[in-house]
């Protein structure tokens, strides 16, 4: 049986570098899988994050809100097996608990409360331990198997540190209880803590004086603790076995990190002899331990940061898996996946409908649809009766502007008693044609319904032929409304004598008009285009200017870089982003990979501020 745990740094960027969240997992050829680190929240959960066929995964997402800490944790445990249900495969648990407190709905007691040992703490303080997803628990039956990711705190952050201390004591509680009731346990993940001096490349004389390295040597056998350190058991002088490297420095190229991912087992062995001298679970059950050397990002090859690699993006996180293989682990009674498996979220299995659900949501989406056709014509028919109350409108307007109601509106273009059926259909054409104009210029955003046969038609009134010159005016002049109408048919009056009004000629269009404008419109589209052309090139004369500008710049500041004292090359300038007096503040470094200082490849330690203040103001 082979269990590997590994820090992804990110589960999205890991599938997506490996293609498929299967072809992840199945790279290991393991049994159970862990991941720490995988930085997703509860609702960012899908199917092809989670679920891959032949294997049942269980997460555990961060819950608090607190600023800089959403997202950020997180861990996963997916086990390979043949079957989820009914099943006598070990790497199926058969019980799955978010967190270790017993606080989290998903818990092994079922009730929701403080697990038994845990009275001296505070509820609030397993809460915040349990909230920032950072451990899952899953009971195999021989053996109960915590998938960890331990708290980070900087030396001079006291409220994480304190964090810290509060996680590593309840979880070693919770350790002690199940140890009492005759448990095996096995501990994997990134705890942050590299225990003693040849677990780091730049131990100093007081590195093990830590207090967190106390305490993880406080619980290994070799200090009377009840856990065995399963990688340095196996290995016991293996130097530089490091699983972690720092991302901003280039420190894999020289493999220059820490090993923070640990194996941890503790429990007696699964033979029934009586004399068990000797016997326990790591000497019986576990073969092997070691780093999986071949997923770390730098590779043999790989071009040197100061000869041109700082720009090739390597793939991978910045840690390195640990495998460990089991031997001698029997097959359990037939059991089913835990209801905290992935496959129950309700964002992958979806919510549950009943069939009245269903109905109920087809009913209302035919009534709406029904609404929305009925309210459709509703708003054709209104806008058609607008339309008719804006022709008669401007009837009137026409009637009362020094036209009498005996004498025929001279727009007309007619004479009494003698209008032919020609004249009756030109007549309704050009009502048709104001009706139109009308509708559009008052729903340019509307759509309007299909016709239906029975929209009632305009009303067709006395002054209902426009003047032919109308139709060449500019669109603006339409939205002047019946009062620009007016105008036109009083000029009409005045230019045109009364004895044409009898007669059966056609009127003539003003072509020289028409024309003039054309030749207009041609014109300021020439003018237009134009400027376009000019703005086109002021534009390109503004950007070739400014690449220049940028490329002198640039210039001046590569004069301006210091060279590096250990190998005379130009260092590379970097910022602050620590909070203190000098945030903010630019220096330079030795643009070399960091490394051990007797390495003359590495990084020389070259440092220097960019600017000759102290301290910033």
């Amino acid at each position: 049986m082979k269990i590997v745990t590994y820090n992804v740094n990110g589960l999205r960027s890991r599938i997506s570098q490996f293609g498929s969240l299967h072809k992840l997992l199945t790279s290991f050829d393991a049994d159970i899988i862990c991941f720490q680190e995988t930085k997703l929240r509860r609702q960012e959960l899908t199917a092809d994050l989670a679920m891959a066929d032949g294997y049942e995964s269980y997460f555990s997402c961060t819950r608090t809100v607190d600023k800089g800490r959403t997202g950020y944790a997180g861990v996963a445990t997916f086990c390979r097996v043949k079957s989820a249900f009914s099943s006598h495969e070990v790497a199926l648990p058969i019980a799955a608990e978010e967190g270790f407190t017993g606080l989290l709905e998903n818990s092994l007691n079922g009730k929701g409360e403080a697990l038994e040992g845990l009275e001296e703490f505070a509820k609030d303080d397993l809460l915040k331990v349990d909230n920032e997803g950072r451990c899952v628990v899953t009971d195999h039956g021989h053996f109960v198997l915590f998938n960890l990711y331990g708290p980070r705190a900087e030396c001079d952050d006291a409220q994480r540190i304190q964090f810290k201390l509060t996680f590593y004591k309840i979880l070693q509680k919770r350790w002690e209880s199940l140890l009492l009731q005759g448990r095996r346990i096995i501990v994997v993940g990134d705890l942050n803590i590299a225990p003693t001096a040849l677990d780091r490349c730049d131990a100093g004389p007081d590195f093990e004086k830590n207090e967190f390295r106390r305490w993880f040597r406080s619980i290994l056998v070799e200090c009377g603790g009840p856990f065995n350190d399963v990688f340095r058991t196996k290995h016991p002088d293996r130097k530089e076995a490091f699983t972690c490297w720092p991302q901003n420095t280039g420190a894999e190229e020289f493999n220059y990190g820490s090993r923070i991912d640990h194996v941890l087992c503790a429990g007696s062995c699964l033979h029934q002899e009586h004399d068990l001298q000797g016997h326990s679970f790591m000497n019986c059950h576990v073969m092997e331990c070691d780093i999986l050397t071949q997923y770390r990002r730098w590779k043999p090859g790989n071009t040197l940061r100061w000869k041109g690699g700082r720009s090739i993006k390597l793939e991978g996180s910045d840690h390195a898996p640990v495998l460990t293989r089991l031997l001698g682990i029997p097959d359990i009674a037939h059991h089913n996946t835990p209801t905290m498996s992935a496959r129950y979220i309700p964002m992958i299995r979806g919510l549950q409908q009943t069939l009245v659900s269903v109905l109920m949501k087809r009913q209302v989406a035919e009534q709406s649809k029904s609404f929305e056709t009925s309210s459709s014509i509703s708003d054709e028919n209104t806008r058609i009766e607008m339309c008719n109350e804006r022709v008669k409108r401007s009837s009137e307007n026409c009637s009362t502007s020094g036209v009498s109601h005996d004498e025929p509106c001279p727009s007309n273009l007619e004479s009494e008693g003698l209008a032919s059926d020609t004249d009756i259909r030109s007549k309704g054409f050009a009502n048709d044609v104001v009706c139109k104009t009308l509708l559009m210029s008052g729903s340019e955003h509307s759509q309007s319904a299909p016709s239906n046969g029975t929209k009632k038609k305009a009303r067709k009134s006395q002054w209902s032929q426009l003047s032919l010159r109308s139709f060449f005016q500019k669109s603006s002049n339409l939205r002047d409304g019946a009062d620009s109408s007016n105008n036109d048919i009083s000029i009409s009056q005045e230019d045109i004598p009364l004895s044409d009004y009898h007669s059966n000629d056609t009127p003539v269009v003003d072509v020289q008009s028409s024309s003039s404008q054309q030749d207009e419109l041609n014109s300021s589209a020439s003018t237009q285009d134009q400027c376009e052309l000019n703005s086109c090139s002021l534009e390109k004369e503004k950007t070739n200017g400014a690449l220049l500008e940028w490329r002198r710049i640039q210039q001046v500041m590569q004069k301006s870089i210091p060279l590096c004292k250990g190998h005379s090359e130009p260092s590379v300038a970097r910022v602050v982003k620590k909070q203190g007096p000098n945030f903010g503040r630019r220096f330079y470094v030795c643009a070399r990979a960091e490394g051990p200082a007797s390495n003359s490849e590495a990084n020389c330690g070259y440092f220097k501020w960019a600017d000759s203040k102290s301290r910033r103001k």
